[in-house]
């Protein structure tokens, strides 16, 4: 039989309560916990009596029993003392005479597991076990918040810090950085109070830590997710939401669609007496919000994201998504905004690169710049039909660079020069069109090879041996 110490006896209520509120405490699962449990006492089993000891481990958390059985044979002569034992030990512990071939078992159980393993594998089993607990923890936030990433949470502010704030959720630490904080909102005063942020993202950290959850109040789809919690006809899918261009805590322009002619989308986002994108701007901190209805038609989509301004003209580039506006003077101010707030966001929320220009502005003859390009490309360049220094800069990239002496090099020069008198700067669009193109003159390239051989024939007037032509590699 198992030998048994005579101990003091372990309280089993105790142990079924721990386990109930460490499984509730950490969200997890009974069993897994009670997997876990097996594993550690496995662990220590093997540390103590070896890697290929015979055992065998019994947790039942209902009853707060946890029992190891040791399993040894009875031989005469001990080879393996990992798995055998002598017929005179065996029988020095049992309460039953056992002979060779018999099983000899030990039970280990929660009254004499000290004096079976001692103070420092039970030390390690604890550390194990609690690491093993945190892991899981940390599995179990990650992968519940993971799956939260862009909607919106209601966190409670519990510390402020220089560089951002901390929030809790169910216990969970949420981290809210200054870059995702609305300009000029003021939190001093919000401690312990609830805020909305939007989970941006969740980094599952390193070994022992919780998951590093960032959420956020300046990003695009917060305002987005805020739309959807207010006006029902955008949750429900009967109005889109086609972008957003925002300079957070200050202005945001939102282009919206209808997929019912019967809905207004930007009446249906406004609400009756502005009720419903009132509650959206207090929410962010007062940010201005322009409502555009949405247009797959680019001037119209343009025209209608430079609102309030009113415009003259627009002349569009769709190859370059580039846009010249033409704005009356009493416009100007208006279409460009505070600090080119305005065109800046237009320009983010179409996708198009917008230069404003007065009603009236000239241009400049492309003859100014006849030093900067030279004799011989001003011509080619004024034979294509560039007369001017906004044809040269809206021109088609690969015909200029087909010209004779032109490289991308002098190219981005010359439009360099050219976009400084305009005061503009360049597209970025522009700058991959030049990088990509294949279509440049090399330098010290035969050009008359470049003739057909029958046009050579025919500005000649000669008859010529196609034998020697071929010959001569025309």
């Amino acid at each position: 039989m198992a030998r048994r110490a005579k101990k003091h006896v372990i309280d089993k209520k105790m142990i079924i309560d721990a386990f109930a509120e460490m499984a509730k405490d950490k969200s997890i699962d009974r069993d897994l916990l009670q997997a876990v449990l097996e594993e550690t006492l496995s662990m220590i089993v093997r540390k103590k009596y070896g890697a290929h000891a015979n055992f065998e481990i019994i947790v039942n958390m209902e009853k707060g029993d946890i029992e190891i059985y040791l399993t040894k044979e009875v031989v005469d002569e001990v080879e393996d003392p990992i798995v055998e034992i002598s017929v005179e030990e065996a029988n020095q512990f049992s309460e039953e005479k056992l002979e060779d071939g018999d099983d000899f078992i030990e039970e280990i159980t929660l009254n004499n597991i000290s004096d079976s393993f001692g103070r420092r594998l039970i030390s390690l089993a604890g550390q194990n076990l609690n690491q093993r607990i945190r892991d899981i923890e940390r599995d179990n936030i990650y992968n519940a918040y993971i799956s939260k990433v862009n909607d919106i949470l209601i966190g409670e502010i519990y510390q402020i810090r220089r560089q951002e704030i901390l929030m809790l959720d169910n216990k969970v630490e949420l981290h809210l950085p200054r870059r995702e904080q609305i300009p000029n909102e003021q939190f001093r005063n919000l401690k312990n109070q609830s805020v909305k942020v939007l989970v941006k993202e969740v980094n599952h950290g390193a070994s022992g830590n919780q998951p590093e959850i960032i959420v956020s109040r300046a990003c695009n789809e917060f305002m987005s997710r805020l739309f959807e919690i207010e006006i029902p006809e955008i949750y429900d899918g009967i109005i889109e939401i086609k972008g957003i261009a925002r300079d957070p805590g200050e202005r945001a322009k939102v282009a919206v669609i209808s997929f019912d002619d019967r809905v207004d989308p930007v009446g249906a986002c406004v609400g009756m007496r502005g009720i419903r994108i009132h509650s959206i701007v207090r929410e962010l901190n007062n940010e201005n919000i322009d409502l555009i209805e949405y247009s797959e038609n680019p001037a119209i989509y343009i025209e209608r994201a430079l609102a309030p301004a009113k415009i003259k003209s627009i002349d569009i580039n769709q190859e370059t998504n580039t846009a010249n506006v033409i704005v009356t003077e009493d416009q100007v101010s208006l279409a460009i905004g505070k600090n080119g707030q305005n065109v800046k966001l237009a320009s983010s929320l179409t996708g198009f690169n917008i230069s404003l220009e007065k009603e009236g502005g000239e241009d400049i003859d492309l003859f100014e710049f006849k030093e900067e390009l030279g004799i011989d490309i001003y011509e080619e360049i004024f034979d294509l039909g560039y007369e001017t220094a906004r044809d040269f800069l809206e021109g088609d990239i690969d015909a200029i660079l087909a010209v004779e002496g032109m490289n991308k090099d002098l190219l981005l020069e010359l439009r360099q020069i050219m976009l400084q008198e305009f005061d503009e700067s360049e597209s970025q669009v522009v700058l991959e069109k030049i990088e990509k193109s294949k279509a440049h003159y090399e330098p010290g390239e035969d050009t008359s090879k470049l003739k057909d051989v029958d046009d050579l024939i025919e500005e000649n007037k000669v008859e010529v041996d196609k034998d020697l032509l071929n010959l001569a590699n025309i």
